[in-house]
């Protein structure tokens, strides 16, 4: 066990809040690579984005759960929370936040604040935490750094609490080559480090305020397990000390409380934690043997416990059904596909994303998250686990106030090169949308700023994307509720329909070309009701894709020729969830994506019109 003797006077809390891609990540990486955190021969000083752990954060290359780390300065232990920077884990963000004193937040030198920038930095500033502004990325070409000074004045103008927060330090960085400077450098590809910001956390953020001879209290934040001691209880300290063997209370969500005794105190040291002899009050620290903590509960004192104040985090916006596949190819593909099994990995879900809510519905349940990547995230997460399942159209989530349905509204800030706005403007307009400033950059695009409703949201992104040849920049963030509005009509073209389970055929399959785009290529299995593409028209079709050439007596050039097939459009995960409408489902398993029709029976569909 390592000693690990601190006063909270010698401890900085800061949480890292940007917009997606300002580069919090790489920031992090700079601090925890030029503070001897790692070894000169370990493979994370090579490493790029090292916090960004799970394989669907490399993918996509954004952040979606909170991570904590620390690192040793002059004397200094520095707990830093590495949050998301997109809107639909902004649950990450609100968890975490109430575990630090003060935060960076980090600007694109060229875009400069962005929608989530006002989030998090609203956020940040209602929790009082004390800002320190790094405007990254200054080596662009476009960068722009004093109109991007003026817009940040503006914001903090407007999300200010009290006049303090009015008074900010300012630093310049590149957090890609680790440098940062407390005035605007001459040459961005001078020689620096990331010095400045060490110094800024240490003495420009507070230490934690905090009781060390008072009866203990830590809220938990976040879990984490392994098995070598199972669950991790991982949150602040706000009074008191914690070691090994200590008796506790566990004060639940319900009132109720739970006795236990700490097994074990850990501490975040780079990527890994070393346990120590104890846990000090304003620290970050990491609890074993408290089995049934869960996010949001206090762990207290044995003799007096008091439990602190749960996570307030803000509802869902949008809901989509999950529940066991009912197609004909159900349990061919899939380790897990019973009702039982996808509820208990939902409930396990629920432990550690406090943004999602779930509730029964039939053979299946309703899930309820922040947005369309919210629940995109889950299911690719559980379809790499093994399970087998279907989803409905995701359907915003409204609520009553004085007897009126109100429905989520989000401002969408969407940027596109001059010789596409009529397209944007064209496809957005037809969404319920309101224009509420439109202007042309410095970077020669122009910037539109929309309100509109959640629901008419659902599948913009790709169609702007493919409209715009994928020059295109859409953001969104939710500002509030309105009564709901009249019911937007059908903007896709109808499906083609498979008549018959079997396997496509290339003869078939270039009929169906001739109809539109299909989503199949040849010798694929399919079924009655499968939507195999999508029609040049608006109603659906059925149509034979598993229809063989008969043999025939005759030969000639003409019709024995090889038939040349346009590559089928294969859709991706969130493609195929904008793309169904309320009538279809999409079934997924670890191996495919199948779009169908809700009724597979041509006949019952047709009545059901």
């Amino acid at each position: 066990m390592r000693q690990f003797a601190l006063n909270p006077s010698k401890i900085r809390n800061i949480a890292v809040i940007a917009h997606v891609d300002h580069g919090k990540t790489t920031l992090v990486d700079g601090l925890l690579k030029q503070s001897q955190t790692f070894r000169d021969n370990q493979a994370e000083m090579t490493q790029d984005l090292i916090m960004d752990s799970n394989d669907q954060e490399k993918e996509r290359g954004i952040t979606i759960t909170a991570k904590v780390t620390a690192v040793e300065h002059d004397g200094y232990r520095i707990n830093i929370i590495d949050t998301p920077g997109h809107a639909d884990f902004s649950g990450e963000v609100e968890r975490t936040l109430n575990m630090a004193d003060g935060c960076l937040l980090i600007i694109d030198a060229q875009e400069g604040p962005m929608p989530q920038t006002k989030f998090v930095l609203g956020k940040a500033l209602a929790s009082e935490l004390k800002p320190i502004v790094i405007i990254n990325k200054i080596d662009k070409p476009g960068s722009r750094i004093k109109e991007v000074e003026d817009e940040l004045s503006d914001l903090f103008l407007e999300l200010a609490v009290h006049e303090d927060q009015l008074h900010y330090p300012v630093y310049y960085a590149v957090g890609r080559t680790g440098k940062a400077w407390a005035t605007i450098p001459a040459d961005s590809e001078a020689k620096g480090d990331l010095s400045p910001i060490f110094d800024a956390i240490v003495t420009e953020i507070p230490a934690p305020n905090v009781e060390l001879d008072k009866p203990l209290q830590m809220l938990v934040t976040a879990l984490a397990w392994d098995n070598f001691k199972g669950k991790y209880a991982i949150g602040r300290i706000s009074r008191g000390r914690i070691k090994p063997g200590d008796l506790v209370v566990l004060c639940k969500k319900d009132g109720s409380q739970i006795k236990g005794r700490v097994d074990g105190v850990w501490k975040s040291h780079g990527l890994a934690k070393f346990e120590v002899t104890e846990g000090i009050a304003g620290d970050i620290v990491q609890l074993t043997g408290v089995a049934d903590a869960q996010i949001g509960e206090t762990i207290a004192d044995s003799v007096n416990p008091e439990a602190l104040d749960t996570i307030e985090i803000e509802e869902p916006t949008l809901k989509i059904y999950m529940g066991p596949n009912t197609s004909p190819f159900k349990g061919q593909e899939g380790e897990f596909n019973t009702s039982r099994q996808i509820g208990q990995r939902l409930n396990k879900e629920l432990e550690v994303n406090i943004g999602l809510r779930v509730e029964e519905s039939g053979i299946g349940y309703l899930v309820s998250g922040r947005g369309e990547l919210h629940l995109s995230v889950l299911i690719e997460t559980m379809r790499r686990e093994g399970f087998e399942f279907e989803v409905s159209r995701p359907q915003v989530v409204v609520k009553e106030e004085s007897g009126v349905t109100m429905e989520p509204v989000e401002e969408l800030i969407i940027e596109v090169p001059a010789e596409h706005v009529g397209a944007v403007q064209m496809e957005v307009g037809a969404r319920r949308s309101t224009l509420k400033e439109q202007f042309s950059t410095s970077k020669g695009v122009t910037k539109l700023i929309y309100e509109i409703p959640t629901r008419t949201l659902l599948g913009l992104r790709s169609i702007l994307t493919t409209k715009t040849k994928g020059t295109v920049v859409v953001h969104s963030l939710l500002i509030g509720y309105k009564p709901m509005g009249a019911d937007l009509p059908q903007l896709r073209n109808g499906a083609l329909i498979a008549w018959e389970t079997g396997l496509t055929t290339a003869y078939s399959l270039q009929t169906a070309e001739g109809r539109g785009t299909c989503f199949v290529g040849p010798a694929q299995k399919v079924y009655a009701g499968q939507i195999i593409g999508l029609n040049g028209r608006r109603d659906d079709m059925e149509i034979n894709v598993c229809k063989a050439k008969h043999l025939t007596n005759m030969r000639s050039s003409s019709s024995d020729g090889v038939v040349q097939l346009t590559p089928p459009t294969i859709l991706s995960l969130e493609q195929c969830i904008d793309f169904i409408e309320n009538d279809e489902l999409l079934e997924i398993t670890p191996k495919s994506l199948r779009l169908r029709k809700r009724q597979l029976d041509p006949n019952k569909r047709k009545r059901q019109q």
